[in-house]
């Protein structure tokens, strides 16, 4: 049986092997990832492998599609892309079980988790509310549509692969504001840095990041006579 002190050796080992030898050097986000226990965050067969560098399937039984916890490496660099602030709000597009919004919730102001699955948005809510993260709030609804009530926002991380961003995301994004997302799949995917300035938004590559997709972002197939 891993005891809490083995957790706690396998979250340094994540820390030192596999977040600071991909150049994630930013000390809050190096601490938020050691304090926040993944292991909580994971269904009970998979706690053993919390902290290997691969993505984690969190899909809750009778859904439709299947959904992933983020590998940590390149999670970790797409925050540090995004350069939060303690005095940021963020919103956490397909936030899961909560392990995104409770690394958030350490290096932001405010977290908005949005999820659209009601098992997960559940399970977020008792986990973030039983660890004590309660300057986060989980709400439940369609990712691509965000969630406009709270917006703008400073940050909004998209957390999975996506054929494009919604307008919807984009329009939710403060000015001077920031968006990280992963476009493309497998290998063709690349973290990307979009910041809004005005009414226009720029974007720029940051690193290749083969991560799971979330559904939602897919194109319309274009109709071919």
């Amino acid at each position: 049986m891993t005891t809490s002190a083995d957790f706690e050796r396998q979250r340094a080992k994540m820390v030192d092997g596999q977040l600071r030898t991909t150049d994630v050097n930013r000390i809050p986000l190096l601490d938020a990832f050691m304090a926040v226990p993944r292991e909580a965050f994971v269904p009970s067969r998979l706690k053993p492998l919390a902290y290997i560098d691969e993505d984690l399937e969190i899909t809750p039984p009778g859904a439709s599609e299947r959904r992933y916890l983020m590998e940590p490496s390149p999670f970790a660099k797409m925050l540090q892309l995004a350069d939060i602030g303690t005095s940021d709000v963020v919103l956490d597009v397909g936030a899961g079980t909560g392990y995104s919004a409770a690394i958030l919730s350490l290096v932001a102001g405010s977290v908005i988790a949005l999820e659209s699955d009601a098992t997960l948005a559940d399970e977020a809510t008792a986990r973030l509310a039983e660890l004590g993260y309660d300057n986060v709030a989980v709400v439940q609804g369609p990712l691509p549509a965000g969630y406009a009530s709270e917006a703008p926002y400073d940050v909004i991380v998209v957390e999975g692969a996506v054929d494009e961003v919604s307008q919807q995301l984009f329009d939710q994004v403060k000015d001077g504001g920031r968006l990280v997302v992963v476009e493309g799949h497998g290998n063709a995917g690349t973290a990307k840095l979009y910041v809004k300035q005005g009414t226009g938004i720029s974007g720029r590559r940051g690193f290749n990041a083969a991560v799971r997709s979330l559904p939602g972002f897919q194109k319309e197939k274009a109709f071919e006579f």
